[in-house]
């Protein structure tokens, strides 16, 4: 089992991949009553076209797979429901899917071994009818619609359409009614033998555990299974050009809803968590609650409340999005673009970057006091090439010099987009 110790948080990451192909992530948290456990596979959304391992032809499936896959994972063959028998346990257990990855998990402080033999059981056994593939198309059916009527999603995913052309990113997790409506329980059976093979997939597990005793209580609970080879993706080429710089939709609400979506280039391997600093300690000093900017726009009443400040990527696309609440919208924008212009022409001011990377560092810190943060956080960085622990030894790399020179790179007015949500 490899050993990995970070000691600016004093934790350390015991990792270990299975001959089976999955790889197991503990990091062992002595003391803590909370246990916390993700499963997860290497398969989200915007995998609908690619190779199965063996095949010579491409498989095509309907939008919203990977989202109807991972509810129809708790049924079982009994009828008994997996999350039922999780909960009457006295366990917190969820499931979501990404545009990346799918991730099955449960937190408790007793039972968890219990709840182990239920969990490792229902992920590895799957159970698809025709009739129970039927009645769900009406649940989801009921989600995508709540999804349609949902303002800050809408306000989200219409700036993926405005930024990107052909990428899969931009199109609506859970499929529409339309694409779910082609789903049968022979395309989910070949999408979970494709992309639930434990050679695509990773466990991620924090909390009061000696790393050997949980890792062989898995090993015990998994079905025998060997390694895939390897699927090959297919995603359509992407220019590097937005669709459009502004898109509109009317929806009933108080105040308009806004989302800046910037464009960026997808960096190489050695370059993306140094990227990826760079670019929150930048936003964040432009933009950021303690900035001069917002400061001016919150007092003269341009903008309501602190704008939500996130960077997006995986090896296919990435992009950054501030997003919020404003009677002037349009203004929020032009003044953005504005003082974007600023920081490109005289740089960013020395004291502030510090003050804000110090910042940075402190909720990077923050995370590691949270079983699941750890967790979701490992699992996600993993499924990107990352060990978390690079965050906080490459943000010592990060320097106002090379801040500046990505300011330069990211702050491209072509590559900026603006998506409102204004009332009817």
């Amino acid at each position: 089992m490899q050993i990995i110790e970070n000691l600016k948080v004093k934790e350390k990451l015991y990792i270990e991949k299975l001959e089976n192909g999955l790889t197991v992530l503990i990091i062992p948290k002595p003391g803590l009553l909370k246990k916390y456990i993700i499963w997860g596979t290497n398969y989200g959304s915007n995998d609908s076209t690619f190779i199965v391992p063996g095949e010579k032809e491409e498989t095509v499936v309907p939008e919203g797979v990977a989202h109807f896959l991972e509810h129809k994972m708790f049924e079982q063959e009994s009828g008994i429901n997996s999350l039922d028998t999780l909960t009457a346990l006295g366990v917190e257990a969820n499931a979501y899917t990404t545009n990346d990855h799918t991730a099955y998990l449960y937190s408790c402080t007793d039972n968890f071994y219990e709840a182990l033999d239920e969990f490792m059981d229902y992920v590895q056994h799957p159970y698809f009818t025709d009739e129970n593939v039927e009645k769900e198309k009406g649940i989801i059916g009921q989600e995508i619609m709540m999804y349609d009527d949902y303002p800050e999603w809408q306000v989200y995913l219409n700036t993926m359409k405005a930024m990107y052309h052909n990428n899969p990113v931009k199109i609506d997790i859970t499929g529409t009614i339309e694409t779910i409506s082609k789903i049968d329980k022979d395309i989910l059976y070949k999408c979970y033998n494709t992309f639930y093979n434990p050679s695509n997939m990773a466990m991620v597990i924090c909390g009061d555990f000696e790393p050997e005793k949980i890792l062989q209580e898995v090993k015990n609970r998994l079905v025998k299974k060997s390694a895939n080879g390897e699927i090959k993706r297919i995603y359509p080429d992407e220019p590097e050009t937005i669709v459009k710089d502004k898109i509109e939709q009317k929806m009933e609400v108080s105040q308009s809803l806004y989302s800046i979506g910037i464009k960026d280039v997808v960096a190489d391997e050695k370059e993306k968590v140094k990227r990826h600093i760079a670019i929150e300690i930048l936003l964040n000093v432009l933009f950021g609650k303690s900035s001069k900017f917002y400061q001016e726009l919150y007092s003269d009443g341009t903008i309501f409340g602190t704008p939500s400040i996130d960077y997006e990527f995986t090896n296919k696309y990435a992009h950054a999005i501030i997003s919020g609440q404003s009677n002037y919208p349009e203004k929020v924008y032009e003044k953005f673009k504005a003082e974007a212009e600023k920081t490109i022409s005289n740089g960013l001011n020395k004291d502030d970057f510090e003050r804000i990377k110090k910042k940075i560092y402190g909720l990077y810190v923050k995370e590691y006091n949270d079983v699941e943060d750890i967790s979701k956080m490992f699992l996600a960085d993993y499924f990107k090439g990352i060990n978390s622990f690079e965050y906080l030894e490459q943000i010592d790399l990060v320097n106002i010099d090379y801040t500046n020179q990505i300011a330069k790179e990211l702050f491209n007015s072509n590559k900026m987009v603006l998506s409102l949500i204004k009332n009817k």
